[in-house]
């Protein structure tokens, strides 16, 4: 059955999507004007080929290719695939392409089906998507000097999305560099059991502008942001059959060398599933986490800057695809930067990261009316974190401003030294509401002197199907990350109902009530490095 849809929050809702249409349309229109696959196929710009490359069933995909400049005749070259991100054009890797060329890769690079000039309609890495990378390494391998034993995939999004998924349907891939990618998509844009609605909502404008969504994706969508709760079974089981998580036995056994790197903030894909993910390969990996948001901390790279995320792809690549004895493999595999601070810690799995635990008892009983926005919210997908990652601004809140009618809040005392927060913080609550249905946000918060808060971390919880006025225990991990605390700082939690980058299930005059029973009592634990 359909959830309430209160004609406040829906209009809300329809609002919020509208302007991340018009965001998209904007967006997309400069990469419009560069005309990307306009070169007739085979023709060379620059050193650059442009060509037409049969993909799964019939389609053809646009695609361009780098070989290595002055190369023997006859020599062979490991080869590197990149599908392009959502609604990117072919020439979004140039950049990088040309300097992985020159360091003696083939790099071909193509435009995913369904966008700009690519046959076919957006599968959001379906079967036909994952066919059609192989089916490019199958023409790189007849059409350039490719090494048939040194193939590699990397990309960012959904690029990233597709290289995972590749590695686990086709064996010749020795290994992939994933950037600002996802390893499940349901706990992507779902976590919590909660639409995350200007992730959806962007990823499907985007989606029209730029390409032509599949009827598969259209009804999903659809079915999505208007929460119906009869298709989520079906919903659920599209995004399973989209995520590479669903195959890791097939990723393991095929045993491709797999980097992954993300940020911190990052709105669409967020770090918590790729941690998982990561922690379950069997196989060479590496994990890396910056500040910034979805594809931010590759962003300067696409451009041909000096670019971490970029540099650590191609040492990756020198590694599994030369052989050439670099020492990214005898570094620390976990890598991590914070977003307070500069330079980089290495941790030898995730279970290291954050291993000691602060616990932050939530005591007392706090009840919040549902339906109204407290102040308190994870602010603007993608810009937010963005300036968080270039001007250290994250999203802040008066905490002693805050209404308590609307938002319940827990603070600690003053820490004598600085906190350092790395990993994930889990949240342990009992909560207590007056309708069936309804939803929650909680936000960890580093409040100074002033009582600013700046936003550490946040995570939406939604629950269906329990009995009014019945208490029942809720447990949430709020986004992985890692800020340091100032000393003379404390912690804030902040939990209320309503926040603009998720869908919200709460009925009108909803209440929910937040206790600490003697027998489970409510406390946040907060991950914290070793000194």
């Amino acid at each position: 059955m359909a959830r309430p849809k209160p004609a406040r929050r829906t209009t809300a809702s329809i609002t919020t999507a509208v302007v991340l249409l018009a965001g998209a349309a904007l967006g997309a229109a400069p990469a419009a004007t560069a005309a990307p696959g306009t070169a007739p196929a085979g023709t060379t710009a620059q050193g650059l080929t442009f060509h037409d490359i049969p993909g799964s069933g019939g389609v053809t995909l646009k695609g361009n290719v780098f070989t290595p400049a002055g190369a023997a005749a006859g020599a062979e070259h490991p080869l590197i695939v990149f599908p392009t991100s959502w609604a990117m054009p072919q020439i979004e890797y140039l950049a990088q392409a040309q300097k992985l060329a020159d360091s003696g890769y083939v790099v071909v690079s193509y435009t995913s089906r369904g966008f700009w000039l690519s046959g076919g309609k957006i599968e959001v890495a379906g079967p036909p998507d994952i066919a059609d990378a192989s089916a490019v390494i199958d023409w790189a391998l007849e059409h350039t000097s490719a090494d048939p034993d040194r193939i590699g995939m990397g990309g960012v999004s959904y690029g990233a999305g597709i290289s995972l998924l590749a590695a686990g349907h086709d064996p010749r891939i020795k290994a992939v560099a994933a950037l600002s990618g996802w390893a499940d998509l349901i706990d992507s844009i779902y976590s919590g059991r909660t639409q995350h609605l200007q992730a959806a909502a962007l990823l499907g404008g985007l989606g029209l502008v730029t390409g032509r969504p599949g009827d598969e994706l259209t009804r999903t969508l659809k079915d999505f942001l208007g929460s119906n709760l009869e298709k989520e079974p079906e919903m659920i089981a599209w995004g399973k059959k989209r995520s590479p998580a669903t195959y890791l036995d097939r990723i393991n056994a095929n045993g491709a060398a797999i980097m992954m790197g993300n940020a911190w903030g990052d709105t669409i894909f967020p770090p918590n599933q790729y941690a998982s993910f990561y922690d379950k390969l069997t196989g060479p990996k590496r994990l890396e986490f910056r500040p910034g948001d979805h594809a931010t901390a590759e962003a300067t790279g696409l451009l041909g800057l000096p670019n971490d995320t970029w540099t650590s792809t191609r040492r990756w690549f020198d590694r599994y695809l030369k052989g050439e004895r670099n020492g990214i493999d005898s570094e620390l595999p976990v890598q991590l930067a914070s977003r307070t601070d500069k330079g980089y810690e290495g941790y030898p799995d995730w279970k290291s990261v954050g291993a000691v635990k602060n616990r932050i008892p939530l005591d007392g009983t706090r009840k919040v009316w549902a339906n109204v926005d407290s102040g308190a919210n994870g602010g603007i997908a993608i810009l937010s974190n963005a300036l968080d990652q270039f001007l250290k601004l994250p999203p802040t809140v008066s905490v002693p401003l805050l209404p308590r009618t609307f938002a319940s809040v827990w603070q600690s005392e003053r820490y004598a030294s600085a906190q350092r927060i790395r990993g994930t913080s889990a949240l342990h609550t009992t909560v207590t509401a007056t309708k069936s249905s309804g939803t929650l946000v909680a936000y960890l918060y580093d409040v100074g002197p002033l009582g600013i808060g700046k936003l550490v971390s946040n995570a939406p919880y939604t629950f269906h199907g329990q009995t009014p006025g019945r208490p029942f225990p809720v447990d949430l991990e709020l986004y992985s990350t890692a800020y340091d605390v100032p000393a003379g700082h404390r912690l804030a939690l902040v939990i209320d109902t309503v926040d603009p980058l998720y869908i919200e299930h709460n009925p009108t005059g909803a209440q929910l009530t937040f206790s600490s029973p003697g027998t489970d009592p409510s406390h946040l634990s907060v991950p914290l490095r070793e000194k």
